[in-house]
């Protein structure tokens, strides 16, 4: 396999010479390596990675998307005369000028820069780490309210569009493939007792109170770079499905996924709950970053974001469950069905919290009151 690595690298424009290539991370969708390379300034270290063209179904797409937000992050952080200007994510071309190269089996590669001097976490161990992500989030969105050009593209469709997930579910719950809705009885009360939310945000859309601003769509802790001495914010990665969006969606995953310190498959239910400390920590990180051009529904709603993508991704694991796993890996019978529990559980928790939750994003946002200068 190195040898094809080094064989794929070969077509990049790399400063120096190949020394070695190694599997890099564990992510689940992209295969990645780490290369590290001998230049007359020194070591030179890249990321080389192969997408998944099955979930990406338009590379080249994807990658247009990619090259127009870091180019323009990395012009504006210059104009700020910022010292993160250098340490930010570049494509590194291929022989042949494009920003990615397509093997002869049609598998489609891309490399970067690696950001040195810089960590990641995958749990989040403290509210100030929590803070400095969410902060980090909501800079990635303010750097990117200027983007010039057409809107980027969409590389998965209705990737957040909560209505369409209820539909499908509706159609699961009918067709029953697999025999599954009695023992999911209490579950499927549950999504028809709450599908009242799912279409508050898009109304806010339609009418105009709440725009499609650049979003990262993938908000967890690992897709932050954090400074691994002063553990202050450097870069956000993992740009694939970085489209149009809202920014409520960006917060709200990070609700769901930093707040509960359970796993995501917990079955003990009683290890699930919202933390309201983190969820503190989010509002404060995210607020410091956007209060200036958020807009006034986008404030109303940022709690509430919590629990709506919580219930989009509990309708997901759910609809799967009952059309017999055929999205998500499990790894036992009913892994699916676990899942689904533990976010309803998260919601729960969301939903007794939910007015202590609105009075401190207001007292947030009022800790702001008259700034508005956030170029």
């Amino acid at each position: 396999m190195e040898q094809d690595i080094r064989s794929i690298a070969t077509h990049f424009c790399l400063d120096g010479h190949l020394l070695q290539a190694d599997p890099l991370g564990s992510g689940h969708i992209n295969d990645t390596y780490g290369l590290t390379c001998s230049a007359e300034q020194g070591v030179r270290r890249y990321v080389l990675q192969r997408i998944n063209h099955h979930v990406f179904v338009d590379p080249p797409a994807m990658m247009d998307n990619i090259r127009r937000v870091t180019e323009h992050i990395r012009g504006k952080l210059a104009e700020q005369h910022s010292d993160l200007t250098s340490r930010q994510l570049i494509l590194i071309q291929t022989r042949d000028g494009v920003d990615f190269y397509r093997d002869e089996k049609g598998n489609y590669w891309r490399m970067y820069n690696r950001i040195e001097n810089a960590i990641t976490y995958d749990t989040l161990e403290s509210p100030q780490l929590a803070q400095e992500a969410a902060r980090m989030f909501g800079w990635f969105q303010r750097l990117l309210l200027d983007l010039p050009g057409s809107p980027l593209h969409e590389t998965i469709v209705d990737f957040h569009m909560t209505p369409k997930r209820f539909t499908a579910f509706e159609q699961s719950v009918r067709a029953d493939v697999c025999h599954r809705a009695r023992g999911a009885k209490a579950e499927i009360d549950f999504v028809y007792a709450h599908s009242d939310l799912c279409d508050i945000l898009l109304h806010c859309v339609d009418a105009g109170t709440i725009p499609l601003r650049i979003t990262h769509n993938d908000t967890k802790i690992n897709n932050v770079m954090l400074d691994e001495t002063t553990h202050q914010g450097v870069c956000i990665v993992d740009l694939d499905t970085v489209m149009p969006g809202l920014s409520l969606y960006d917060f709200g995953d990070m609700v769901r996924t930093a707040t509960n310190p359970a796993e995501e498959d917990q079955r003990d239910l009683s290890k699930v709950t919202m933390r309201i400390e983190m969820f503190e920590a989010l509002v404060r990180g995210f607020v410091q970053e956007t209060h200036a051009f958020l807009t006034p529904m986008e404030k109303k709603y940022l709690a509430f974001s919590g629990k709506l993508i919580t219930l989009e991704q509990m309708i997901r694991f759910l609809t799967d469950h009952l059309a017999g796993d055929v999205y998500y890996k499990i790894h036992r019978p009913g892994h699916n069905l676990d899942r689904c529990r533990t976010q309803r559980k998260l919601i729960q928790s969301i939903t007794v919290q939910e007015e202590r939750m609105n009075a401190i994003v207001d007292s947030v946002f009022r800790s702001y009151s008259g700034q508005t200068d956030y170029v």
